[in-house]
């Protein structure tokens, strides 16, 4: 095994891994978060935040911030690592896009970010619905940043397009981690086919907004990949465009999700970092509790490694 995963600290506890000292959680009253919890419902608005138990979603709440889960709560896969439900979603909410635009506008954010559930039902795989979203918040909500982190869309290059015009700051899709481990993973999803999402993304939005159009993707560590085969990702991500990298530590949600094999320690994630940043990544954030959505606004405008 490399040295980063050799020195993760694990402890076995009556069956259960105890997490480490280094990963700590915000502590917050529930009363702090209902007004922002309570408000995204009313407007029937989903977060990742919430549905795929983010370790952050207490900072992020409380900062009054979250990252928007676009086109419902199911999704039509079911990745090893995720706690969003899976199964036949519902049909599109026609009038999601100006919801979301009015709840940023209420938020009083400077920069949103829009993800979705995996809508392999719809021909375009969401892309329409992702680009309209956009366009509304532009329109209804001047000067504010938006990040968008979407699916593959079965590598439909005409929907990378579609979500690609409609001008968002930052251009997101992550490839989770190391190809020998997609089919436990993700396991309906393909490296190369994330790789070509990314690099047409970075080839259209160049083209289209010029040299500042940023291209992001993200890893989870302590899956059971090995150092070698990290540089082997980050290399091929620097290759197809990507100009930010995000590394954070798998945390399993539930138990019904994968187990956490090693937990990485902050040493070792600065150490990747540094790496990553020399094979050519204008930015890398990386640490135990760093989510590719984390700190959106702040990543995006920094150059240089960043650990947390």
């Amino acid at each position: 095994m490399p040295r980063f995963a050799k020195r993760a600290g694990r402890e076995v506890l009556e069956g259960h891994v105890r997490l480490p000292e280094w990963i700590t959680r915000d502590r917050v009253k529930l009363s702090d978060l209902h007004g922002m919890k309570t408000g995204l419902r009313e407007s029937g608005l989903h977060t990742v935040c919430e549905e795929a138990r983010c370790p952050n979603r207490s900072h992020c709440f409380t900062h009054g911030t979250a990252t928007f889960l676009l086109m419902g709560d199911t999704c039509t896969r079911a990745c090893g690592f995720c706690s969003i439900k899976s199964g036949k979603p519902n049909l599109l909410n026609p009038h999601e896009p100006e919801e979301t635009a009015a709840r940023v506008l209420e938020l009083n954010l400077k920069f949103a970010v829009l993800t979705s559930v995996n809508r392999d039902d719809l021909p375009d795989g969401g892309a329409a619905h992702f680009a309209e979203t956009i366009r509304v918040i532009r329109r209804q909500c001047p000067g504010v940043g938006v990040e968008v982190l979407v699916p593959d869309f079965l590598g439909d290059l005409e929907a990378v397009a579609t979500v690609v015009a409609a001008g968002p700051t930052v251009f997101n899709h992550n490839t989770e981690t190391v190809p020998s481990l997609y089919s436990v993973v993700r396991p309906a999803a393909r490296f190369e086919r994330s790789l070509a999402v990314l690099r047409e993304a970075k080839r259209l939005g160049t083209a289209l907004f010029g040299e500042e159009f940023r291209i992001k993707s993200g890893l989870m560590l302590g899956l059971g990949e090995t150092e070698p085969e990290l540089m082997e990702t980050f290399a091929a991500l620097v290759e197809v465009g990507v100009d930010i990298l995000t590394l954070g530590q798998y945390l399993r949600p539930t138990r019904h999700q994968l187990p956490v094999k090693a937990y990485i320690h902050p040493d070792d994630f600065a150490e990747l970092g540094r790496k990553a940043k020399a094979l050519g990544f204008r930015t890398v954030y990386a640490g135990p509790l760093v989510r590719s959505s984390f700190n959106a606004h702040e990543v995006s405008q920094y150059e240089g490694i960043s650990i947390a």
